[in-house]
């Protein structure tokens, strides 16, 4: 499609470049974009000199053997892919979008818990009912940025704190901390009281940010009593490893459940008044109308609202 501009000098603007920069930027490589759009490696590159020429910005440099998006090309990257949807969206007849004929590209954000405990459930489901949809995983970084708005990522799972007034926030429940051991610790045997809880042996903390105190440290103030955190780790399936092998008492997800079963793990009720989590997912309105978007958000609705199975008590 060509758009050619009557006012001033004439220039042609082919809008299909926008498709390849949409490609482009999500693939951060001229191979992997050529392979997207069915193109040779020269013609891609072709391409990409035409969009740099068109933007007056280089889009995407070398950063060793990768490409890494400028500033700029980050900062348009959700508004050239919002255009794109729009069209999508503009010539597709109705809203009965056949699934198993899009090729698209998805990126989730959350803890690494909810790719553990769910990505194999949602690979599976988008092979059987939309092979030409891929997902990427990215796990939360220790500094929050406007994912969504940037669109690095397309839809956000987990305890969502965003307050970016457009960003649509969907609940999908509360959650539960419990506190996890590895199968024979001594606290497994006799009544759990807080006291034991604190001091029957070092504790491990989980944070994406390296905090050594939290929630549980406020709640044992209360009670006048003090654990002793030794160390932290920035996921909670890290933790699994390192209380498998160690006594360490640390703290779980009920997302990790399945995990800390099948490393031998036991599972127990904390004896203090812990805050809930709320879990939710989040998303930029102009994916509100995408049928593919809405699939994938019915699809992480359905797996993450399922009641977690796995994992012992005391």
């Amino acid at each position: 499609m060509r758009v050619t501009q009557s006012n001033g000098p004439s220039t042609g603007l082919d809008l299909n470049l926008l498709v390849a920069l949409d490609v482009l930027l999500e693939e951060q490589s001229v191979q992997g974009a050529a392979r997207r759009l069915h193109l040779s490696e020269p013609a891609m590159s072709r391409t990409l000199g035409r969009i740099r020429k068109a933007l007056g910005d280089p889009v995407l440099v070398r950063a060793g053997r990768q490409m890494v998006p400028t500033p700029h090309a980050l900062a348009v990257r959700a508004e050239v892919s919002a255009v794109v949807e729009r069209a999508r969206a503009l010539f597709t007849p109705g809203r009965d979008t056949d699934l198993r004929t899009v090729s698209r590209t998805f990126t989730i954000i959350g803890p690494d818990a909810l790719a553990a405990a769910h990505a194999a459930a949602l690979y599976a489901r988008a092979a059987d009912q939309a092979p030409g949809i891929r997902i990427r995983f990215l796990a939360e970084s220790h500094v929050d940025a406007p994912y969504l708005r940037q669109g690095t990522a397309d839809l956000e799972v987990g305890v969502v704190d965003t307050t970016a007034p457009e960003v649509h926030v969907e609940p999908l429940g509360e959650d539960r901390m419990l506190g996890a051991v590895r199968a024979g610790h001594p606290l497994l045997t006799g009544e759990l009281t807080p006291e034991r809880f604190a001091v029957a042996a070092d504790h491990l903390n989980v944070s994406r940010r390296g905090r050594l105190h939290g929630p549980v440290d406020a709640a044992l103030a209360e009670l006048g009593l003090e654990r002793r955190v030794v160390g932290t780790v920035g996921t909670f399936p890290a933790s699994l490893f390192v209380l498998r092998d160690t006594d360490l008492i640390g703290l779980i997800s009920s997302w990790a459940l399945p995990l800390a079963a099948a490393l031998g793990l036991a599972t127990f009720e904390v004896p203090l008044r812990l805050p809930t989590l709320r879990l939710g997912m989040a998303w930029h309105p102009r994916h509100d109308a995408d049928p593919a978007h809405a699939w994938l958000r019915s699809c992480v609705r359905d797996l993450v609202t399922r009641r977690p199975t796995g994992g012992t008590a005391p």
